[in-house]
């Protein structure tokens, strides 16, 4: 089967521990949860992308946020994260969902686009560019066949910390066609640190949002790379 169909899942809770609602926090006006899909937008078509969030009343206002923008919403289990993510998958039709996080502002699109075509082509389970980590933390995306996601389920439910961690299964019980994509062009981009966990991150992240002079999905890792040495970070 070639060109298999994919979709993505963003997983988001509003009360996250460190930063409680970053996810609706707005940096020039905009909610962080929209720079998001924008930047998801820009491979996959509306009805392929849902955010996924718990079913808890503390999470009505991503819930209101998506009725309000217009994105697809699913709402499942608070603990069992794993189970959430597939249900939320399941409800998109495809063959392959992308997992991607809701603290990830600055997706690359290249590289989302280089992942999706391995995805497609159908000769693997698995793509993750997250083992030994060779891109910046903010930039992991992993996506994997729905069949076989649902085939570990049953493992993966027998445990909590892999309910709660979607992929860590997945490492820890590697297979010939899982694919591991590798950084090998801009090594020093592997420890810099781009996901919105904490008040120092938001206020990067804003920092950086503030040089952008076009519309931010043209800002993809190495654009980034050159305005965080302006910054001298």
């Amino acid at each position: 089967m070639n060109d298999a169909r994919v979709g993505a899942v963003v997983l988001s809770r509003f009360n996250s521990t460190r930063l409680p609602g970053k996810a609706l926090m707005t940096i020039q006006g905009k909610p962080i949860l929209l720079y998001i899909v924008e930047r998801l937008r820009q491979v996959f078509s509306d009805d392929h992308i849902v955010i996924a969030t718990s079913d808890e009343d503390s999470d009505d206002p991503i819930a209101e946020f998506c009725n309000d923008e217009s994105i697809r919403c699913f709402r499942g289990s608070l603990s069992n994260v794993a189970e959430r993510f597939y249900q939320a998958g399941k409800e998109l039709d495809v063959d392959y969902i992308a997992r991607i996080n809701g603290d990830n502002v600055f997706i690359d699109i290249p590289l989302l686009k280089q992942m999706v075509r391995l995805a497609q082509s159908d000769d693997y389970l698995f793509v993750s560019n997250v083992k030994n980590r060779t891109f910046p933390k903010g930039m992991s995306i992993e996506i994997i066949s729905v069949k076989h996601y649902k085939q570990l389920l049953p493992a993966i439910n027998d445990n909590p910390e892999y309910q709660e961690h979607v992929t860590l299964f997945l490492y820890q019980n590697e297979r010939p066609n899982y694919k591991f994509v590798v950084n090998t062009e801009n090594t020093e981009f592997s420890g810099i640190q781009l996901a919105l966990d904490t008040k120092e991150d938001f206020s990067r992240t804003e920092q950086i949002i503030s040089y952008f002079k076009e519309d931010h999905t043209c800002y993809g890792m190495i654009e980034i790379f050159e305005i965080l040495k302006k910054m001298q970070f």
